[in-house]
């Protein structure tokens, strides 16, 4: 066999394992809406702070933060894709 000579392909599953998320899938969840808190709070008729404590640990959802400073508070803002916020409602759903 030649120095050149290819490698066996390896399986799709172990690549995928190896290879974490596909890009694919973050470009789809790039491209779907994202709802801010108070958006969400409007539409599920719940407060802000509620909201808040629902999504703040929910992997898929977007933070930004600035540290709070000697005279300024800090802010968090957070915004959660559209296939989050569904995710979250199937659950909330069974849960009652």
């Amino acid at each position: 066999m030649s120095e050149f000579a290819r490698k066996p392909a390896e399986s799709s599953h172990s690549l995928h394992a190896l290879s974490g998320p596909s890009p694919v899938a973050s470009i789809d969840l790039a491209s779907e809406k994202h709802y801010s808190v108070i958006e969400i709070a409007k539409l599920w008729a719940l407060s802000e702070k509620t909201v808040r404590k629902i999504f703040e640990r929910e992997p898929g959802v977007i933070h930004w933060s600035t540290e709070e400073r000697l005279h300024k508070r800090g802010y968090r803002t957070l915004r959660v894709p559209e296939t989050v916020l569904h995710r979250v409602h199937r659950k909330l759903r069974r849960a009652s």
